[in-house]
């Protein structure tokens, strides 16, 4: 399991911690300084448990999502996400375009014909759970990585979000804007590197409990 923090910083806090990362942390390799397009779609259950879960504080929670960079994508990632406290676990599966549109309109089998223990699993989790598409989240993301105990550190912006989810591949998703402030992550495993906390200089941001998911679904009035 990975640790995860998410802080809530102003425009000002961004623009100098990019300016103090640079100088510990390389950006991102599939990335630049001046960041990328971040598009998921989230699903949850008839009842939304996974919702529920997280606004009702509960320790242990999951979230299951589609998520691309670009809407040309030919494959899409299919992500499971499970939190413990601070802790967290993803784990991420490979899929075909044409798979994720099936499970866009509710259509799952296409994982059984992937013969693997992950498409199996998510097929469960999907078919169990009643799940279905809830709705799409797309944000602005600025990352930086250091392999030493694989830490990653992001910072998202412009968060939007769209009910239309077989919109999910369109070039314009036509989004509600949710919240335009920077939200601050910070992922690592063990420890955190000195240079790089004291890059970071949290002091006094205190951490906060943020879900883009959560936030969204509230802006649909959950």
């Amino acid at each position: 399991m990975r640790t995860e923090k998410k802080y809530s910083i102003s425009r000002c806090q961004q623009s100098r911690l990019l300016q103090r990362l640079e100088t510990v942390m390389r950006v991102d390799q599939y990335s630049s300084i001046s960041g990328y397009m971040v598009r998921s779609l989230y699903f949850d259950s008839m009842y939304d448990n996974d919702y529920f879960d997280k606004i009702s504080g509960l320790e242990m929670r999951k979230k299951v999502r589609l998520r691309i960079y670009s809407p040309e994508q030919t494959s899409v990632k299919l992500e499971l996400k499970q939190k413990q406290g601070a802790a967290q676990k993803k784990i991420s599966l490979t899929i075909s375009r044409a798979l994720a549109e099936e499970m866009i309109r509710g259509q799952y089998a296409g994982l059984l014909e992937l013969n693997s223990d992950l498409g199996w699993m998510f097929y469960q989790i999907l078919e169990t759970g009643l799940y279905r598409p809830k709705c799409i989240i797309e944000y602005h993301r600025i990352a930086f990585a250091e392999e030493c105990n694989n830490t990653r550190i992001t910072l998202d912006s412009e968060i939007g979000m769209s009910a239309f989810v077989d919109r999910f591949f369109d070039a314009q998703s036509n989004l509600i804007p949710v919240r335009s402030e920077p939200v601050l992550e910070v992922k690592y495993n063990g420890f955190l590197l000195s240079p790089i906390k004291q890059a970071l200089d949290l002091a006094d941001v205190p951490e906060v409990a943020v879900s883009k998911y959560a936030m969204c679904r509230q802006a649909l009035g959950m």
